[in-house]
């Protein structure tokens, strides 16, 4: 499990203490890609992950020789807006619709172009004035999803992973609508690996810059919580295996610059790490 987790948490202890949860790797290894899942410092090589039928293969891969990938290769990555009530009283926004939050989730769009793997670097594109992490759950699907009902919603899902929605402030606020400023390349890090078996209703989302808290929030307080987006959503799009729900972020966004270390930690999963880095000439 990640870091920062020696054990179950006395103080909003997830559902998922003493149950079995895999973490299911995509990493590269010589010439290579694989599947895996990580046992200590081992991944057990996987024909396919376990949500499409992936068995063990007998081979072993030691994880200090391989590169992590990113977990999955998303059709489509939809993010969720303001789904954590104290990051809209900090962000300002007005809520579609009035009222204090958003009566549906409030969706948009990443492009799997934007989509990097842990320890990949995050560009600072010329033209931004502001760059902002934001720690988030993701979900990933794991079988097609179209009209699903509400009861069922949680059996599409193969399991959650860490995601950093980063974000250009200064074109979110001139464009007013969001395509540019969270499209950029390498504004999705996702990672390290999917977790399968965990239960997503109470988990500790953390975003740390070069070892300090920015972001502290638990899924629990989630506005629109992980079975309402899926079933939401796919009555919109049809969800196909590997694509990824982001679910929004709590408060404490700030501004990130060229040479900072962000990490995104949820409790049951690991870290995402990533470095950020001026862009090229």
């Amino acid at each position: 499990p990640g870091r920062g987790r020696g054990g179950c948490p006395a103080a909003r202890e997830p559902p998922e203490c003493g149950a079995v949860v895999q973490h299911i790797a995509r990493y590269r290894g010589g010439d290579a890609r694989c599947w895996g899942r990580r046992d200590g410092g081992v991944y057990l090589r996987l024909d396919a992950p376990p949500w499409l039928g992936g068995r063990e293969t007998g081979a072993r891969d030691a994880a200090a020789d391989v590169t992590l990938l990113p977990p999955v290769e998303p059709t489509k990555i939809v993010c969720v807006g303001l789904n954590y009530r104290d990051h809209i009283a900090e962000s300002g926004t007005a809520v579609p619709g009035g009222g204090d939050v958003p009566a549906e989730p409030l969706l948009f769009l990443k492009p799997p172009s934007a989509v990097i793997a842990d320890g990949e670097a995050i560009r600072y594109p010329p033209g931004v004035e502001r760059l902002d992490p934001e720690a988030e759950l993701a979900v990933v699907v794991g079988r097609r999803a179209r009209a699903v009902p509400l009861a069922a919603a949680l059996e599409h899902v193969a399991g959650y992973t860490c995601f950093n929605d980063v974000s250009a402030r200064n074109y979110q606020r001139r464009d007013g609508q969001w395509t540019r400023a969270k499209g950029f390349d390498t504004f999705a890090p996702l990672g390290p690996w999917v977790a399968v078996g965990l239960d997503p209703g109470a988990l500790e989302v953390r975003c740390r810059v070069n070892g300090r808290e920015r972001q502290h929030g638990n899924t629990a307080d989630l506005v629109h919580p992980v079975a309402a987006l899926l079933a939401f959503v796919s009555g919109i799009m049809t969800l196909e295996p590997g694509d990824v729900i982001a679910t929004g972020t709590p408060a404490g966004v700030a501004p990130v610059v060229p040479g900072d270390v962000v990490e995104i930690e949820i409790g049951g999963i690991g870290v995402l790490t990533n470095r950020v880095e001026g862009a090229p000439a």
